[in-house]
């Protein structure tokens, strides 16, 4: 007995049996209804969607004994011929093995005359892009006025290798890639009629595989009930694929999470000794990534039901927004690194690392291990505000060297983070006792913050470790009134599309860390009167800026330069620098 393989023994028959692809079919069965059809239609798609079955189908359709309907019968000879290929009046025509123009004139050379039994002469050129140009040329008189009994079904992969003028001539359907949703779905009702038992995870796993491919995905299936030996479990799909399980990727991203570089190697080594395929273990950190990031954003979009939600609303608490679309992008661009590495473990380790070198947080900290030392973390004040917390301003010979320093140009990455390096060493160091006692009263308050005025709220705002949309909410706000268990504060009304849940939420677990206790948050959309956090520190920027700007004027050196050379300052080139 003879084994059929899923692809073709499940190929759809009929237009309601295509999966994924309604906008095509409705088109299709509309015109059909209506009897609008055009004289030649052209398919588009990746590898694996339905384009030749979808051809097929309408030419069941077109061709029926019952009738030109939507839903051919299915069981008359015309229909039953055209599923088994023997049908004389379909010609399936493979353009790849068919390129020279002699082939192709004489394929038309049978246009004029009538079909043999059918209805319709149909013309289903697969792979129509690898027709020569000179095939091109033979088939454009043929296909812009047929005969009225002959069609032209076109199918390819590559629409942009066909000429326009063949474009022109025909009605366009382009055919989309598959979710893997849809996929699955598709599996698990074919397993069920082939009376297989399945994992969900499995089907999850060869869903995603298929990379939007039916077929893909039904040739993936028939591999894996060989290789689980009748029971597509889901260990050994991952075996199969080469793929690695969820929970190791989860924990590698907990590794990142807590910036734990040792860490983060032995959760490689773990995944290693499995002998994954690297690339795909990196595609699967980002979709962990995606999933937290609109977590963050979104909550909504996660379903209660994930078998995932608690870890995944862990990692969204613990991650700011900031280190996952840093770890996210990091990710992206480092895909090609693993071709070009010496093998794809130590490339797939240089791009974590990555992640955690280049947080700007952790090049601000030169303590090794990316842990500070306990009394030793420092916090430093936010970038653009000119008076310390003592009220002093730097002095300007200090301010001078630093403005010429930028304007000659700006630092790289890796010297910026030197240099903020050495400033929280020489912040937080042995013979610096203010500075090491600063820095502990930023991590850990002594006593609960006092809340009288607007000017306590900045300063509570400096204290709050908050990101993203969270510290933005807090930075336009002004303090409307406290009573020492419940906050209300005034949302500058040009920021109201800050006031989201996730925001609200965030700032509010801050608070509660701050003050030690539980507190009542209302948040109004009302004018504020006096500075925001967010206005004074743009004041003081554009301050800043002025003095820096004016301190490159009156530096000799500067003018100097710039009467020897005759030269001129280039726009935005002159910078302050903390």
């Amino acid at each position: 007995m003879s084994y059929q393989v899923l692809a073709r023994k499940w190929r759809p028959r009929s237009f309601e049996d295509m999966v994924g692809q309604s906008h095509v079919v409705r088109a299709l069965c509309n015109a059909l209804d209506r009897d609008m059809l055009h004289h030649a239609y052209l398919f588009t798609g990746t590898r694996g969607v339905g384009k030749t079955t979808l051809a097929r189908i309408l030419s069941k359709a077109l061709n029926c004994e019952q009738g030109v309907s939507a839903h051919p019968c299915g069981q008359c000879s015309a229909c039953r011929e055209i599923d088994e290929g023997r049908f004389v009046d379909l010609l399936e025509v493979d353009a790849a093995s068919r390129t020279k123009v002699d082939q192709t004139r004489d394929l038309l050379d049978n246009v004029p005359f009538a079909p043999v039994k059918g209805r319709f002469k149909v013309y289903l050129i697969d792979e129509v892009h690898m027709f020569s140009g000179h095939s091109f040329n033979a088939l454009l008189k043929t296909l812009e006025e047929p005969p009225p009994h002959v069609k032209f079904l076109l199918a390819t992969t590559d629409p942009q290798k066909v000429p326009v003028t063949v474009l022109s001539r025909c009605l366009q359907f382009n055919l989309k890639r598959l979710l893997p949703e849809e996929i699955q779905r598709q599996l698990d009702r074919i397993l069920r009629a082939e009376g297989v038992e399945a994992e969900e995870q499995a089907l999850a796993l060869l869903a995603r595989a298929a990379d939007g491919s039916m077929r893909d995905g039904l040739s993936l299936l028939d591999q894996a009930i060989a290789f689980c030996g009748g029971r597509v479990a889901a260990d050994q799909v991952r075996v199969m694929l080469g793929s690695v399980g969820r929970d190791l990727s989860l924990d590698l991203v907990e590794a990142l999470a807590d910036l734990d570089a040792p860490h983060t190697l032995d959760e490689v080594a773990r995944i290693a000794e499995l002998t994954p395929d690297f690339a795909g273990v990196l595609q699967e950190l980002l979709l962990i990534l995606h999933r937290i990031a609109l977590l963050q954003q979104v909550p909504a979009t996660l379903p209660d039901e994930d078998p995932d939600r608690e870890r995944l609303l862990a990692l969204g608490s613990r991650m700011s927004p900031e280190d996952v679309q840093l770890f996210y992008q990091i990710a992206l661009t480092g895909q090609p690194d693993l071709a070009l590495a010496p093998d794809p473990r130590s490339g797939i380790e240089m791009v974590l690392l990555r992640m955690l070198a280049f947080r700007p947080e952790v090049a601000a900290q030169p303590q090794a291990a990316f842990a500070p030392r306990e009394g030793e973390r420092g916090e430093a004040p936010p970038s653009g505000v000119a008076e310390d917390r003592a009220g002093q301003r730097p002095s300007r010979s200090s301010a001078a060297p630093s403005a010429v320093a930028s304007a000659r140009g700006s630092e790289s990455p890796a010297a910026a983070a030197l240099a903020a390096a050495r400033r929280a060493t020489s912040t937080a160091s042995p013979e610096s006792g203010t500075g090491r006692a600063q820095a502990a009263t930023a991590v850990e308050p002594s006593v609960p913050p006092v809340l009288s005025d607007l000017e306590d709220w900045h300063a509570l705002v400096q204290r709050l470790q908050l990101g993203g949309l969270a510290s933005q909410l807090a930075a336009n706000c002004g303090l409307a009134g406290w009573d020492g268990g419940s906050l209300r504060l005034t949302l500058d009304p040009e920021c109201r599309n800050l006031l989201v849940a996730g925001a609200e939420e965030r700032l509010r677990a801050a608070l509660a860390q701050t003050f030690g206790k539980e507190l009542g948050l209302e948040i109004q959309v009302a004018p504020i009167r006096g500075e925001t956090p967010a206005r004074r520190l743009a004041r003081n920027q554009a301050e800043r800026q002025a003095e820096a700007e004016n301190l490159m004027e009156l530096d000799p050196v500067a003018r100097a330069l710039q009467d020897e050379l005759g030269a001129r300052w280039a726009p935005g080139s002159i910078r302050p620098v903390d």
